[in-house]
C-alpha cells in the first residue's frame, strides 16, 4: 500500500495514493513523505521508474530482510534500521526492518508487516503539516527516535524475566530450568544482532559523514547513538548475567545429583555387611550359634544388623560423610 504525505505552499498537507513527478524537484517548495508499506511488486517500481534510485538499494529494500546499514547515493541517503516487537510466549525478538531513502525535498520509506513508529508518524502527518515542515530528516529522526523508544519496554520487559529467572534458580529451582534460561539467552542474541548494527549505523550520521543530514538534525541523532549504546551495554551485561546463571544452575543440579548419590553410596555400604550376614547364616553348613537356640538366632541376628547399621552410621557422620 503507498501512502503519500505532501506539504505544499501554504502550510497545506495533502494525503493520497499518487505521487506527482514534478514535486522531485526542490524548486517545487513540496515536501513529501512516501511510505510503501507490503508494497506489491507493481508498488515497488515507483522506486525505479519515478525516483530513479539505485538498482542495488531497490533490491535491498524489496526484499525480506536485511542488516542494518546506511549508504550515501549521488542524491540520496539509503538507511536500514531495525524495529523489535517481543512478542509473549515465542522466545524471540521479532526484527521489522524499515528502509528509508532520503533525499532534499523526500522522504520515502519501504516495511513489510506493521509497524508501530510508521503509523504514529502516519497519524501525526494526517493531522498536520509540523512534522513535514521541518524537513525530511527531521522527519527521519522523528521515525528512528520512535524505533528506539519502542525498544525500551521489551528490554524491561526481558530485565524483569531475568530476575525472575534468578529468584527460581537460587530460591525454587526446578528440574527444567535450563530449557527457559536457554530460551532467555536466545532473546538476548537476537537484542544484540539487532541493536550493535544499528548503533554503528547511527554513529555515522551522528558524525556528520553524509551531507543530506543538516547540522541540527544532527545532534538530535547522536541523542538516539547514545540510547543505542546504552541498549547496546544492556544486552552484553543481560548475556554476562545469563551465562552466570545458567552456570549456577548446572553447579546446583550438579550438586543435588552429588547428594542423591552420596545417600545411595550409604544405603548400599550398609547393606554390604548385612548381605554377608545373611549370606553366611543362610548356607546349609554348621555355624555357632547363639545363645538361646532355635528362634532366639534369628533375634539374635536381626539385633547383630541393626548394631552393625548403627555403628556404620556413627561412623560416617563422624568423619563428615553424612
Amino acid at each position: 500500500m503507498i501512502s503519500v504525505y505532501a506539504l505544499k505552499q501554504g502550510g497545506r498537507v495533502e494525503t493520497g495514493r499518487a505521487i506527482d513527478p514534478a514535486w522531485l524537484d526542490p524548486a517545487s517548495g513540496v515536501r513529501f513523505w512516501i511510505d510503501l508499506s507490503n508494497p506489491t511488486l507493481e508498488e515497488g517500481a515507483i522506486l525505479s521508474k519515478i525516483f530513479k534510485f539505485h538498482e542495488l538499494s531497490i533490491e535491498d529494500a524489496l526484499s525480506e530482510i536485511h542488516q542494518p546499514k546506511i549508504e550515501a547515493y549521488d542524491d540520496y541517503l539509503y538507511l536500514i534500521l531495525h524495529g523489535i516487537y517481543f512478542r509473549k510466549g515465542h522466545h524471540d525478538f521479532e526484527t521489522r526492518d524499515v528502509d528509508f531513502f532520503l533525499g532534499e525535498n523526500y522522504l520515502v520509506t519501504v516495511s513489510r508487516g506493521e509497524s508501530r513508529s510508521l503509523q504514529r508518524l502516519r497519524d501525526i502527518c494526517s493531522r498536520n503539516g509540523y512534522a513535514l515542515a521541518e524537513g525530511p530528516a527531521a522527519l527521519l529522526h522523528r521515525i528512528v527516535d520512535t524505533m528506539v523508544d519502542n525498544y525500551r519496554p521489551e528490554v524491561e520487559a526481558l530485565n524483569d524475566r531475568i530476575n525472575d529467572i534468578e529468584k527460581q534458580v537460587f530460591e525454587k529451582p526446578k528440574p527444567n530450568l535450563v530449557r527457559t534460561i536457554l530460551a532467555v539467552k536466545k532473546d538476548i542474541s537476537s537484542l544484540r544482532r539487532v541493536t550493535l548494527p544499528q548503533r554503528d549505523a547511527i554513529g555515522r550520521i551522528a558524525r556528520r559523514e553524509f551531507r543530506q543530514i543538516p547540522e541540527p538534525i544532527v545532534y538530535r541523532f547522536r541523542d538516539i547513538h547514545d540510547h543505542l549504546i546504552r541498549l547496546s551495554d544492556e544486552a552484553l551485561l543481560f548475556q554476562d548475567r545469563v551465562t552466570g546463571l545458567l552456570e549456577a544452575n548446572l553447579s546446583q543440579v550438579s550438586n543435588r545429583l552429588n547428594q542423591v548419590m552420596k545417600v545411595l553410596t550409604v544405603i548400599t555400604t550398609i547393606f554390604m555387611p548385612l548381605t554377608l550376614l545373611s549370606g553366611l547364616y543362610g548356607m546349609n553348613v554348621t555355624l555357632p550359634a547363639f545363645p538361646g537356640g532355635g528362634t532366639a538366632d534369628f533375634w539374635w541376628m536381626v539385633g547383630l544388623m541393626f548394631a552393625v547399621s548403627a555403628a556404620m552410621l556413627w561412623f560416617f557422620r563422624r568423619r563428615g560423610w553424612l
